[in-house]
């Protein structure tokens, strides 16, 4: 296939044609040429005004429902709602059924992802049926092509565990990753503990919980890192912090980060989008864990984005159907869909990043924290490549949505900012106009 994209603003940090407006030309998924109106016949021509083009969008934090869990999203939806948003790589959490623990269930998702356009890098359990209990084959697991190790949804509560996880992880160069939670703090919780909480009546979820978990992994990471027998081959990262909420965890991780340990941490889109006040509508779809915070929280969260303590920005799309989020607040299941909002929702809600930088932290940096090359855009380079409009506005409906799943807190709202078309593996996607 033969694909033309006409007069994109090129958004690549440190490449030479960052910044510039160029065509590129697209030929047997690679990029064939790149230049200033280029004659050339095309299957496919991306043009409209005010493009831009980037290396392919990465979501590193995304529940796959699939299997076991297929009437929540399958891996057809869930690419389908990845092309939606832009993203042409993902790396999925191991809480499906069966938990993604052995090799053949590593196999099973990065061979959907070999023969679609997106791409798919499974993180495996920690522990046996992510219980925290017996250890998985991390060793025999990495070489399957799992490309982190995590519990997913079930943050390590046991500190052994934890500890023993970082030393073994750091034998042949793996990465942890975990979001903090210290969950004797936060049983029966529903929404972030503050005035909102006691105001509506509502059981809270204190920053505590967090934070008190950012400084016990700091320090157990501290401990492994002291080790005269310490060794950790090609990784920054050795610990990585999902979904941080709280500004305390983000002064935290900044301080370790000067201290030169290997750590790094995401932050989830709709996290910078709302705060607990939101929660006197009582929205299911504003259900999630962590909890939406308070506005300095949020501030916070804002800053180490631009000060570089918060490495990438996830989705963290947990899709659920109708039966377990059009219920009571308190009956809901936590979790919201993202994949296709991602972008959008940073771009909407953005009034301190450029457009290079949040475009870094949803390309370079996932990648750079699991170890996996950055697309360049260069003659000669496969197509990953993500087109988009920065300041298009549009309208996020219910029907809208492709994701098998409806969970979303955006709905109803005007975005800035949409995916135009997505190239990966050869393969090509675009949206109607």
């Amino acid at each position: 296939m033969k694909i033309l994209i006409r007069s994109a603003k090129i958004v690549q940090k440190g490449s030479s044609l960052n910044g510039l407006i160029r065509d590129i030309f697209i030929e047997n998924g690679k990029i064939a040429e790149i230049g200033e109106n280029l004659m050339v016949e095309a299957d496919e021509v991306v043009e409209e005004e005010g493009l831009s083009v980037s290396a392919g969008w990465f979501d590193m934090r995304v529940h796959a429902k699939d299997p076991g869990l297929e009437y929540k999203e399958d891996l057809y939806s869930m690419e389908s709602a990845a092309k939606a948003g832009g993203i042409t790589e993902i790396a999925t959490l191991p809480n499906t059924k069966p938990t993604v623990q052995t090799r053949e269930s590593v196999q099973y998702l990065k061979n959907f992802g070999k023969n679609n356009l997106v791409a798919i890098h499974p993180m495996a359990a920690v522990t046996l049926k992510c219980e925290g209990k017996d250890f998985t084959e991390m060793i025999d697991l990495n070489q399957a092509g799992a490309v982190a190790f995590t519990d997913g949804e079930h943050p390590l509560q046991n500190a052994d565990i934890f500890l023993k996880t970082l030393q073994y992880l750091a034998q042949f160069g793996g990465i942890l990753v975990n979001r903090p939670e210290e969950e004797n703090l936060t049983h029966f919780g529903q929404m972030h503990e503050g005035i909102t909480s006691t105001l509506i009546g509502m059981k809270g979820m204190p920053k505590m919980a967090e934070d008190m978990m950012v400084m016990r992994d700091l320090k157990l990471l501290q401990y492994v890192v002291s080790s005269p027998l310490f060794k950790m081959p090609n990784r920054k990262s050795l610990l990585h912090f999902s979904c941080i909420s709280t500004a305390e965890s983000v002064e935290m991780i900044g301080q370790a980060k000067e201290m030169g340990l290997p750590v790094s941490c995401d932050v989830a889109a709709h996290q910078l989008a709302f705060t607990d006040e939101n929660l006197f509508s009582f929205d299911p779809n504003l259900k999630v864990n962590p909890p939406f915070r308070a506005q300095e929280d949020v501030d916070a969260l804002w800053e180490g984005l631009a000060n570089g303590t918060i490495d990438a920005i996830v989705s963290d799309h947990n899709p659920h159907e109708e039966e377990s989020k059009k219920l009571e607040f308190d009956m809901a299941e936590f979790g919201v869909i993202g994949l296709e909002t991602l972008f959008p929702a940073i771009a909407t809600n953005n009034e301190i990043l450029s457009a290079e930088e949040i475009i870094e932290k949803i390309t370079t940096g996932p990648r750079r924290i699991l170890g996996i090359a950055n697309p360049k855009i260069e003659i000669g380079q496969n197509a990953n490549l993500t087109v988009f409009s920065a300041d298009k506005t549009w309208n996020y409906t219910e029907k809208s949505i492709v994701s098998k799943s409806k969970n979303s807190p955006f709905i109803g709202q005007t975005f800035t900012g949409k995916a135009v078309a997505v190239i990966n593996n050869g393969k090509f996607w675009k949206t109607e106009k």
